[in-house]
């Protein structure tokens, strides 16, 4: 019975990497996309949502049905509910990348407004917080969770330069700028977005691993 429980357990942890893949690669395709205008890859990000949103289902009962068979205890329940979070994050994530996705779709047939610099920026550092966060969560390391957290700043820097670029060199000087600088604008805010997801991430890994919660306590990642 217990080998069983343990097969079940690396079957939802399997199923979890498989939504992560996918999430990590809809991040990098959207992003492609917008660098080459390339529309149908773009359609390509929106249409494989589908997939990963009949994923997280099957996550989300595999999950649930653990919970209730296997009344799982301890560690075995930490895990399973930081799964249920994890699964929901990714999926927000993958979210996250079909909304770039549609901008990518009305800017593709526009010229450039500008040379992309700091998106493509934002963009490595979403990708990078997102696939820490999880090998945090594959191999169990805290430190490597708290680094993510850690790393939102920078995020959130990235963001504030594209978004000052953009209104006060663009949108305040020509107002003909607008929607395309607006479209951009919203990129940005989806891949800061898509970094708060990945943080979210490190945090419910770093409570899997030792029932602390440090959410919205950054100050417990260095206890003094």
């Amino acid at each position: 019975m217990e080998r069983h429980f343990d097969e079940e357990l690396e079957m939802l942890n399997t199923d979890i990497l498989k939504m992560a893949v996918f999430a990590e690669r809809a991040i990098f395709q959207s992003i492609e996309a917008l660098k080459n205008r390339d529309k149908n890859l773009a359609r390509a990000v929106i249409e494989q949502d589908k997939k990963i949103d009949e994923l997280e289902l099957v996550i989300e009962e595999r999950a649930i049905s653990l919970l209730a068979l296997r009344q799982p205890m301890a560690r075995d329940l930490r895990f399973i509910s930081t799964g249920m979070k994890i699964n929901a994050e990714l999926e927000r994530i993958a979210d996250l990348a079909v909304n770039i996705a549609q901008k990518v779709v009305e800017l593709a047939g526009q010229p450039l407004l500008k040379p992309l610099i700091d998106i493509p920026k934002l963009a490595v550092t979403a990708r990078k917080m997102v696939k820490d966060a999880i090998d945090a969560f594959v191999h169990r390391d805290q430190n490597l969770a708290k680094e993510v957290i850690l790393s939102d700043p920078e995020a959130d820097n990235l963001r504030n330069i594209v978004q000052q670029d953009l209104i006060n060199d663009y949108m305040v000087k020509d107002g003909t700028t607008a929607p395309r600088a607006v479209s951009l604008l919203l990129i940005a805010r989806n891949l800061e977005r898509i970094c708060d997801h990945a943080t979210n991430i490190a945090e419910d890994v770093i409570y899997m691993i030792n029932a602390k919660n440090v959410r919205h306590h950054i100050e417990k990642l260095n206890p003094k």
